[in-house]
């Protein structure tokens, strides 16, 4: 067993929470490293903030390997990420996990520069690029929230169809990621086990909760729209054109990772929202 501690950045969001309790309930010392210090059940709190350098150096000592989540939001996170991931390797971490999205290569935009500088940063990585999450429609996302609200999905998405992935797959194949025996040194894209359109995940979440739930089809321009008052105007650009990519096929894949690494199939769409929306346990 690993003496020294993981260091979980991001440890009360959707991966992050997730891969802390896997790490935790495998037996394994975890820092769970968020802006208030939350403390979660098994693992040592510890305030990180991406914006502020000064609280790097407590979050990184005692650990040798690092689960990343990036800053929400920003569109260029590089900024602030390379100067800790030195700072960490620095401090004796030695494998690092970073995760990224199916929808950005390495030396793309936004945290696909992160991807392409860790190689060289650490001996031991590996960069996980998961599909959109089926969580966007039961927890804390603008597409759960007008479901619950208004009972639609709103994209520009058309009838493109995703592998969506379960967060709890993402966090089993980060948990192998960090603490297997060999790092794999390469990224890893992840999927659930079937595409869906939004139209599909529409019925299903129909047909799960007894609610009505419409795909309303937005143009690429009234998305942007949308979203501009929530965000910066460069990633509002990313975002809309995340869901052009999709209505252009870009997303339409299934991968067997989640399989392979974790010797288990993924779990489906119609599994994740039974437990996450009904009261069946």
């Amino acid at each position: 067993m690993n003496a020294a501690a993981t260091l979980v950045i991001g440890a009360t969001g959707t991966t992050g929470s997730r891969t802390a309790a896997q790490l935790v309930a495998a037996g394994h010392r975890v820092k769970a490293a968020s802006r208030r210090a939350t403390p979660l059940p098994g693992a040592q709190p510890v305030r990180f903030d991406w914006y502020d350098p000064a609280t790097f150096a407590d979050a990184v000592s005692g650990a040798d390997r690092v689960y990343l989540v990036p800053p929400v939001g920003d569109p260029d996170p590089a900024v602030v990420m390379v100067p800790f991931l030195r700072q960490a390797r620095e401090a004796g971490v030695r494998r690092a996990v970073l995760l990224s999205s199916s929808a950005v290569p390495e030396g793309g935009p936004a945290v696909g520069v992160v991807h392409r500088a860790l190689p060289g940063l650490f001996d031991q990585w590996a960069v996980l690029r998961p599909s959109w999450f089926m969580q966007n429609f039961t927890g804390a996302h603008l597409h759960a929230d007008s479901i619950r609200g208004d009972g639609v999905i709103l994209t520009a998405a058309g009838s493109g169809r995703v592998g969506f992935v379960d967060a709890d797959d993402i966090a089993a194949v980060a948990v192998h990621a960090l603490t297997g025996d060999r790092a794999p040194d390469t990224d890893l894209v992840l999927t659930g086990p079937e595409t869906l359109s939004h139209d599909d995940v529409a019925v299903i979440l129909t047909e799960v909760t007894g609610r009505p739930v419409l795909h309303r089809h937005l143009s690429h321009e009234d998305m942007r729209e949308r979203l501009a008052a929530m965000m910066s105007p460069k990633f509002v650009a990313l975002l809309a054109g995340m869901d052009r990519a999709i209505a252009e096929g870009a997303e339409d894949r299934i991968t067997d990772t989640v399989e392979r690494l974790t010797g288990r199939p993924p779990h489906s769409f119609r599994e994740v929202a039974r437990r996450e929306l009904t009261d069946a346990r």
